[in-house]
This record gives structure tokens, C-alpha cells and sequence, in this order.
């Protein structure tokens, strides 16, 4: 990059100066808040998933109102291990997709896995051979979307009950603050 030789140019300082350094910046508390209250919309959208089904992270995003981040959808349930606040969210009930309209666990570690498997299978869930869920008889909502967005009218109607109902939650929090 050529240096410039304005003068007003080099009076700039940039906002990392010795003053500001080593102070927390407001900038990442604010994005803090906002994933945390993204997580917040994501267990809503688990805390309904009834005993027997599951579904996709990529489906819990969409029901959440925020499609296309189902990766955030899975480090909220990976967070739920350091936190005691959300004990009641089934996060055993969120799984990867897999081809062939259906769901498998994605948990790398081999012992959780197998803690997720053994939970589901307690609640009625059956594995193929292969370790994969089908979600047409276990999926939920019940009319499950294709990974190319291809929904039916049963699952668009369930987004927005879900989207309305994560709405007024959201007012109802807002007013008490």
C-alpha cells in the first residue's frame, strides 16, 4: 500500500490507540448479545419438538427466522453443555441431514453420539442400518423441507405460527427490559 503524503491523513488515528487498548470494545458486546439472542429463538423452536421426532438444524433455522444458519443452530446445541440456563431444551432431537430425506447424528465425538443415540432410541426413534433417521416417519414438523428449499404448504404454515409465536415472545421480553 503507498504511503500517502497528505498531512491530514497521518493526524488520523486509528481506534486502536493506547488509550482504547486492553478496554473491552463495545462493538463485540453488542454482537454477543445479538448471536445470544438468535440461540434464544433457536430453543424456542427445539423446546417444540415433541417427544419421538426430530428434525434438521437447517429446519430449526428456518423456524427460527434464520434461514441458511443452520451451523449457528449447531453451536447453540453444542453450547447447551456449559450452561445451566436451557436444561429443558431436547437438543437430542436436532440432527444433521443426510440424503434420501433423512437425518443422522453429527456429533464427532464417538461418546456423545452414542449418549444421543441412546436417548432417541429410549424416546421410539429407529435407525437404519447406516445410522440414519427417516424423516418421513420421524421428522418434524411432519411435512419436513427438502434441502432445496422445496416445502410444502404444511411446513410453510408452521413456520409462520412459529415465526408469530417467537414474535409476541420477543415483545413480551422487550417490555419487562
Amino acid at each position: 500500500m503507498p504511503k500517502s503524503s497528505d498531512p491530514a491523513q497521518k493526524k488520523k488515528k486509528s481506534p486502536s490507540t493506547s488509550a482504547t487498548r486492553g478496554a473491552p470494545a463495545k462493538k463485540a458486546a453488542a454482537i454477543e448479545v445479538k448471536t445470544a439472542s438468535w440461540w434464544d429463538d433457536f430453543y424456542r423452536v427445539v423446546r417444540q419438538i415433541p417427544r419421538g421426532r426430530i428434525t434438521t438444524y437447517g429446519v430449526v433455522a428456518e423456524l427460527g427466522g434464520h434461514p441458511r444458519a443452520a451451523r449457528h443452530v449447531g453451536f447453540a446445541m453444542a453450547a447447551l453443555e456449559d450452561t445451566k440456563k436451557h436444561r429443558d431444551v431436547p437438543w437430542q432431537r436436532v440432527l444433521g441431514a443426510a440424503p434420501g430425506r433423512r437425518a443422522q447424528i453429527t456429533i464427532r465425538d464417538p461418546l456423545g453420539g452414542a449418549v444421543q443415540r441412546a436417548i432417541l432410541e429410549k424416546e421410539g426413534i429407529a435407525f437404519d442400518e447406516r445410522g440414519r433417521i427417516d424423516l418421513a416417519t420421524f421428522g418434524w414438523p411432519e411435512a419436513t423441507p427438502t434441502r432445496k428449499g422445496a416445502g410444502t404448504a404444511a411446513t410453510r404454515e408452521a413456520v409462520i405460527l412459529l415465526r408469530s409465536a417467537t414474535a409476541g415472545s420477543r415483545s413480551r421480553s422487550r417490555s419487562r427490559s
